[in-house]
């Protein structure tokens, strides 16, 4: 049976916690020099609708490693549903390339891909969920602190397709979330439901944040979102992440943001750009912990 990877809950606990292993491996391997050519003649097909710099990078650069190669096809090369129905290209495609990564806005595109697809798909981003992220931020997490079972994670923002994902993961691997967010900017209700017992929300990022572990934030205003960008920063005045809000947070808290970071607006440049900040390490892992997912849904 093909495997997709389109929402963290598409793993098991102990296939996220085997991901994350492979990642911290094949990370070291890496740095030692040694080749590890595991995807020797695969090919990845790359459907972009919304651009980014760290995604084509490092599912590029990974499939590369692992022997095998990446397509990059941009928006001018393939309207998902738009030049033809999204069936369609999910037919064709599957039948020339061994995996299809898809980064759009609407979750339901992915979902229907996936449907018609003969081969495993990756959710390289929606508007709904960033799993990949996730699989990166909690490779970051372990190599730095060990598992997260039973520790606190604060999101302090948009109740956005990060937080989705940190509720998702919050479930599999049982830490407990507090998400602080203005009124008006809550996650969605159906997932919220489903990681109720591990999920709390608050409108003060003070409360939220006083004894957490892990502190995780995102921009105000994500792509295609920038004509609300005015009002959004009326809306979440008191949610950057300063050094003052982050003296609340456990002594030996980490800080990690999914970027690109607006220094001054979600967080301080004095937060991002200090020790505890972990961002580009987790900004590298994005590399590492999609190699171990490619492997996973290939060999």
């Amino acid at each position: 049976m093909t495997r997709h990877f389109l929402s963290l809950p598409d793993l098991s606990a102990e296939e996220f916690r085997a991901i994350i292993q492979r990642a911290g491996e094949l990370k070291r391997l890496q740095q030692q020099g040694e080749i590890v050519e595991t995807l020797k003649h695969k090919v990845l097909g790359m459907v972009f609708e919304k651009s980014s710099t760290r995604t084509r990078v490092s599912f590029e650069a990974g499939m590369a490693q692992l022997g095998g190669a990446a397509i990059f096809l941009s928006p001018r090369d393939t309207q998902l549903g738009r030049g033809e129905p999204i069936e369609d290209t999910a037919r064709v495609l599957s039948r020339m390339v061994d995996c299809v990564m898809i980064r759009t806005f609407e979750h339901e595109k992915v979902e229907r891909f996936a449907q018609y697809s003969r081969v495993p798909v990756i959710n390289g981003l929606t508007d709904l969920v960033h799993p990949c992220q996730l699989l990166a931020d909690m490779q970051t997490w372990f190599e730095h602190r060990g598992d997260i079972q039973g520790k606190t994670v604060a999101w302090i923002g948009d109740g956005n397709n990060m937080c989705h994902s940190y509720m998702n993961a919050a479930r599999l691997l049982d830490f407990k979330l507090h998400i602080a967010c203005p009124e008006g900017y809550d996650p969605d209700q159906q997932i919220l439901a489903s990681a109720k017992d591990h999920c709390r929300i608050f409108r003060d990022p003070a409360q939220a944040i006083t004894g957490a572990n892990l502190i995780a934030t995102d921009v105000w205003a994500s792509m295609g979102q920038e004509e609300e960008q005015k009002q959004r920063e009326k809306d979440f005045a008191g949610y950057e992440v300063t050094a003052a809000l982050m003296s609340l947070a456990a002594p030996d808290a980490l800080f990690m943001h999914c970027l690109p970071a607006h220094r001054g607006e979600e967080v301080s440049a004095e937060v991002i750009d200090a020790d505890d900040s972990v961002v580009w390490e987790e900004a590298e892992n994005r590399l590492h912990a999609q190699k171990a997912l490619l492997e996973f849904l290939l060999t």
